[in-house]
């Protein structure tokens, strides 16, 4: 499949490749680590079009939304968004979404592309007096980096008085869009839904500005990373929980242990349990010394060479220039600082578990 920019992206020189079923732009003419450096320092245009956009709606849509995310959906307020995990039985991620707040009654879910058709018969299944509704007609950009406030704001002014997970619906090039104040790349930055239609006007109204360029799917991932950002289906899966992937903040205060709301969704047991006690596991940052990257799938060892993890996710970091990655590893091994080794084609590679996230996060949180 293709999205509705594929034209300019092949236009700019984009390298396409097959991403989640679509034909998607990995990098263009200056590079990865160009178009990395261009986003940590101006405002990077990203197609993100291929992720899944759902309205949710209904009556009962704040209750049965909670029955299946451990997040007080109650709680946020109109255009208002929040980060979310579907779990299951276990515990365990199926897909981690943006949901947003519309109206009393109506929800704005954006879900990863490779899982949409999963996520939207989930919701179908488990919302049984809600409309579920797959939005095929909309298209997603995404503008980040330091200059996107200035950026956006010549054409939409609202979006200056705009905070981190907060959204407004405006006209651009009287283009009707949703704006939010998020991203993935851990630099101030907005998410713009629109109707597919219109996708190559609004790209082009951004792109006239010389601080705005493509970035592809190659520069995407480098900025997650060191922003330490999870990819699900790399650093997290069905067989991890919120815990032991360092996202125990997803889970609301209200359906904690104790708490107005305690427990509720699926796999509420184990996840309380660890967040109360710990879990066996942890994602952690790590440090690798050389220049040479350390890459998903690669051992973790300790100093008597017995396996503690795995790398979930690992390149180099282009802001810090050296390599970085995330892991798994054994509970007793994630304390900042602490020695480990990486096992690279029978060679031990010196690592150090460090904090995340490598570069400093520049939300706009008011």
């Amino acid at each position: 499949m293709k999205t509705a920019c594929y034209d300019m992206h092949c236009a700019a020189g984009g390298k396409m490749v097959e991403f989640a079923g679509y034909q998607m732009p990995v990098q263009y003419t200056d590079g990865i680590m160009a178009e990395h450096l261009h986003t940590r320092t101006q405002a990077g245009l990203f197609d993100v079009s291929h992720m899944g956009q759902v309205l949710v709606s209904g009556a009962n849509s704040a209750a049965e939304l909670e029955s299946i995310i451990p997040v007080d959906i109650a709680a946020l307020a109109i255009n208002q968004q929040s980060y979310a995990v579907f779990t299951n039985e276990n515990g365990g991620i199926l897909d981690d979404l943006i949901v947003t707040r519309l109206s009393e009654d109506t929800f704005f879910l954006v879900v990863n592309a490779a899982c949409k058709e999963q996520d939207i018969a989930h919701l179908t299944k488990h919302l049984s007096s809600c409309e579920v509704s797959y939005q095929s007609d909309k298209a997603l950009l995404a503008l980040q980096g330091p200059a996107a406030c200035s950026v956006l704001a010549r054409f939409a002014p609202v979006v200056e008085s705009l905070v981190f997970m907060n959204g407004v619906s405006v006209s651009i090039g009287n283009v009707e869009c949703f704006i939010t104040r998020s991203g993935y790349t851990g630099e101030d930055g907005f998410e713009i839904s629109m109707p597919a239609a219109d996708a190559e006007k609004i790209a082009n109204i951004l792109l006239d500005d010389d601080a705005v360029k493509w970035i592809g799917l190659g520069a995407r991932d480098s900025l997650r990373l060191e922003s330490g950002l999870c990819l699900y289906g790399h650093d997290m899966n069905e067989e991890t929980t919120v815990i032991e992937a360092g996202l125990a903040w997803s889970v609301s205060r209200s359906r904690r242990l104790d708490a107005a709301k305690e427990g509720g969704f699926p796999g509420a047991d184990i996840i309380l349990e660890q967040l109360k006690n710990g879990a066996p596991k942890k994602r952690v940052g790590l440090s690798v010394d050389g220049r040479a990257p350390v890459r998903e799938g690669t051992v973790i060892v300790n100093e008597d060479g017995a396996e503690i993890g795995i790398v979930t996710s690992g390149g180099f970091s282009p802001s810090l220039e050296k390599p970085i990655a995330m892991a798994y590893v054994d509970a007793s091994y994630a304390a900042a600082d602490t020695k480990v080794q990486a096992l690279v084609r029978g060679k031990l590679r010196p690592m150090t578990v460090s904090k995340l996230p490598f570069v400093k996060q520049n939300y706009v949180r008011g």
